[in-house]
């Protein structure tokens, strides 16, 4: 439905940005509203890349998904604030150990709570926000792919209460945390012949969310490799569904 890389695409009205915490830097692009207005609050979605687009150059995370943001008629129908931060080469979004001896590779994530660098310094970026933009705190949403799709499931682990709706696309978490993840509205995404991440990681927090009473649904792609994000972005109702969230 949407071109979702940045081949042909002009993506210079995401505009760059940083935070800096502790001597960590967090570059990010934010794309504002079409005629932005002060007095106007306005929804925050945050998007969280994939391993593959992880550096410095303030550019990478924008390869997936920008697009879909950027179309003059989502702008025109869903006015909101759209933020790609980029995690350090080598960082991850989520704490997780990788079996790649096993077939296909296993990865093992933890149940408690966990201090990361980057969840950190995604708070910090998510304060600034706050403070120098009219948000609507009710509407905070947050999805992201792979890697990213991980972090979409931790950074409401470590803020359970912020987000009205969050959309990991083959990803994956720990079920052991469902309960704690419950309030905001899910939609998980995965590739059926994922072989990077496994299915089955998306398909646990899928039933455990919904064991833990949470309003979740799940879209799984028969014959789809890891590139689900595709397919995700494609979805005719993923932004009327996302947007509709709210905390109150």
């Amino acid at each position: 439905m949407y071109p979702n890389n940045i081949a042909g695409q002009d993506l210079s009205e995401y505009k760059k940005d940083m935070v800096v915490h502790k001597g960590d830097t967090l570059p990010y692009r934010i794309l504002l509203p079409l005629n932005y207005n002060p007095n106007v609050k306005y929804p925050l979605v945050l998007f969280l890349h994939g391993s593959g687009e992880r550096g410095n150059d303030n550019n990478l995370q924008l390869t997936h998904g920008a697009n879909l943001f950027l179309q003059e008629s989502v702008r025109q129908e869903y006015p909101a604030v759209i933020v790609f931060p980029q995690l350090a080469k080598d960082h991850h979004w989520t704490y997780l150990v990788s079996d790649r001896e096993s077939s296909p590779g296993e990865l093992i994530y933890p149940a408690k709570k966990t201090k990361i660098k980057h969840q950190e310094l995604l708070k910090v970026l998510i304060k600034k926000l706050k403070k120098q933009l009219s948000l609507d705190s009710d509407r905070f949403y947050v999805g992201g792919l792979s890697l990213g799709g991980m972090g979409t499931f931790e950074i409401v682990n470590q803020n359970p209460k912020m987000f009205a709706a969050a959309f990991p696309i083959c990803g994956g978490a720990n079920p052991k945390i469902a309960q704690r993840i419950n309030k905001p509205s899910w939609w998980i995404f995965h590739g059926v012949d994922d072989v990077v991440v496994p299915a089955k990681f998306s398909q646990r927090m899928y039933d455990a969310l919904k064991q833990a009473g949470a309003d979740v649904k799940l879209s799984m792609y028969p014959g789809v490799n890891h590139d689900s994000w595709t397919n995700a972005f494609a979805e005719p109702d993923l932004l009327e569904w996302m947007f509709s969230k709210s905390l109150k």
